[in-house]
């Protein structure tokens, strides 16, 4: 399994009060590792995102709300375009409000389940210590999401600000810009502010934890387990996917599908989807290959 690596999973402990002698290390990644509920949870939530994408915009109510706007985007609404497009395209900000409700209500289901999966993963011990370590986390789960989505909401404004700085509009389009920033921090901040905590730059010990597993997954991305890596690669993903999504913008076509930001916010969604199943992948087969090694490490000893 290779040298064992120092503990990730302290602020669970210290949420739970539960001692660290209870608490798993990332060297036990194979140790728990629902690959069918897995498969089938990034499955849905996959064909749910695309579901979000191309067809929630495509409200009929939409749709004729946008085509009885005017439109205040610079792109000509003349240019011909794949009927399919239509919808999505009419009124960007009603498309973008859209997107933006059916990636809130998709991220809340999706990060209450990661951390579920990470607290399963985390307790150790006998069976009445993992239910009462349970109980003590789930009474602080309400707070622990109102507390991730207030964070996430604190972080849409610094999004807004860095996409400014990287070439978006300053003085107009605003609520198009801040949307695409809102759907970006509801993709990459509430799965790990709901499953590890918010990095707080208190002086306690469990926010300094806290502040350094984020620093180490996200800044140095070093991953320890198969949690991780589900809440990591799509996070990485969504960000990369919107800074691909922005190079069709540049092009002097003037089509409908290029106003701002249409083309970065799909290129969000299809970042997220393309590394959320990366990350099954690759945890799958790392799995896999730690189980075959184990088998053949007790059949050497047999």
């Amino acid at each position: 399994m290779g040298k064992k690596k120092p503990p990730t999973s302290q602020p669970i402990a210290a949420q739970s009060n539960a001692p660290a002698s209870d608490i798993a290390t990332p060297s036990q990644d194979a140790d728990f590792f629902p690959f069918a509920r897995y498969t089938s949870v990034v499955g849905v939530n996959s064909s749910l995102m695309v579901f979000v994408g191309l067809f929630l915009p495509r409200s009929t109510v939409l749709f004729d709300a946008a085509q009885s706007s005017t439109s205040t985007q610079a792109s000509s609404q003349d240019r011909p375009q794949h009927p399919f497009l239509e919808p999505l395209t009419a009124n960007p900000l009603s498309t973008l409000a859209y997107l933006c409700l059916g990636t809130i209500i998709l991220q809340a289901w999706w990060s209450a389940w990661l951390r579920a999966w990470w607290i399963d993963y985390s307790i150790k011990g006998t069976q009445d210590d993992q239910k009462m370590q349970k109980q003590r986390l789930d009474s602080r789960k309400l707070v622990q999401l109102g507390r991730a989505w207030i964070f996430a909401a604190g972080t849409s404004f610094v999004f807004h600000a860095v996409i400014v700085l990287l070439g978006a509009p300053l003085l107009s389009h605003i609520p198009e810009t801040y949307l695409f920033a809102l759907i970006l921090a509801v993709l990459t901040v509430v799965p790990p502010a709901y499953t590890f905590g918010i990095p707080y730059l208190s002086s306690d010990t469990e926010s300094l934890l806290i502040r350094l597993n984020w620093i180490r997954m996200f800044a140095e991305f070093r991953i320890y387990n198969p949690v991780e890596r589900a809440v990591v690669y799509p996070a990485m993903g969504a960000i990369l996917g919107s800074w691909l999504g922005a190079i069709p913008i540049a092009l002097d076509w003037d089509r409908p599908w290029q106003s701002w930001p249409l083309t970065s916010v799909y290129g969000a969604l299809f970042g997220y989807i393309v590394a959320s199943l990366a990350a099954l992948t690759i945890s799958g087969i790392k799995t896999l290959a730690e189980e075959h090694i184990r088998s053949l490490r007790d059949s050497k000893h047999d």
